[in-house]
């Protein structure tokens, strides 16, 4: 059972409050289980997050401000790099490097990775590294989609923890593909019986 995710996260105040609403308890025995130092993705949350086209990235900024980035591609572009690792190519953009600024200084990371017509979503924080495409250049390409433009770098983060959150409020959103893919054999129906109608038409005139 994951439990270091929330061993990192759950401050003492936090703590006080779960004791108050009475769910400190199950939190507790959680926590317990994170005797090994961090919780072990298995083939359900590396499938997952291969299956996601955006995830939201969070870094911390030299003051202190959190700050979240959308990150997305084709379905695949969070690459599965073995046991607890994950990574995704860094392609150009706006030029601010704030991410990017972040990782270097402090490392620590967490994503948000949404499933949102199934109303599940993957919750996970890790130590992220940059890796320059001039520094490991198979690395860089093997995180890179063939269809994109050369990327830069990769962000590489080694997973400390995760938790499968509480799907409550998660709106269903659908891509245009998705929406296609549904609505594919309805169009196909409708101009079949469009053709027939005026075949009939015709065939009564």
């Amino acid at each position: 059972m994951p439990g270091t995710y929330f061993h990192h996260l759950f401050g003492e105040t936090a703590r006080t409050l779960q004791a108050r609403a009475g769910s400190r308890a199950s939190y507790a025995r959680r926590e317990a289980a994170s005797a090994d130092g961090r919780d072990a993705l298995t083939e359900r949350e590396h499938a997952f997050l291969q299956a996601r086209d955006s995830v939201y990235l969070a870094s911390v900024g030299p003051e202190g401000w959190p700050y979240i980035q959308h990150r997305g591609g084709p379905a695949g572009f969070v690459r599965s790099l073995g046991e607890n690792r994950i990574g995704f190519a860094d392609y150009p953009g706006n030029r601010q490097y704030i991410s990017q600024g972040n990782v270097i200084e402090r490392g620590r990371v967490a994503l948000f990775a949404m499933d949102y017509p199934a109303q599940r979503r993957l919750k996970l924080i890790g130590h992220a590294r940059i890796v320059a495409a001039a520094e490991d250049p198979d690395l860089v390409a093997r995180v890179s989609h063939p269809a994109a433009p050369p990327a830069v770098a990769a962000f590489v983060i080694d997973v400390v923890g995760f938790d499968w959150n509480c799907p409550q409020f998660i709106a269903p959103r659908f891509t245009r593909a998705e929406i296609e893919d549904e609505l594919g054999p309805l169009l196909i129906e409708n101009a079949n019986l469009r053709a027939e109608l005026a075949r009939l038409k015709g065939a009564s005139a």
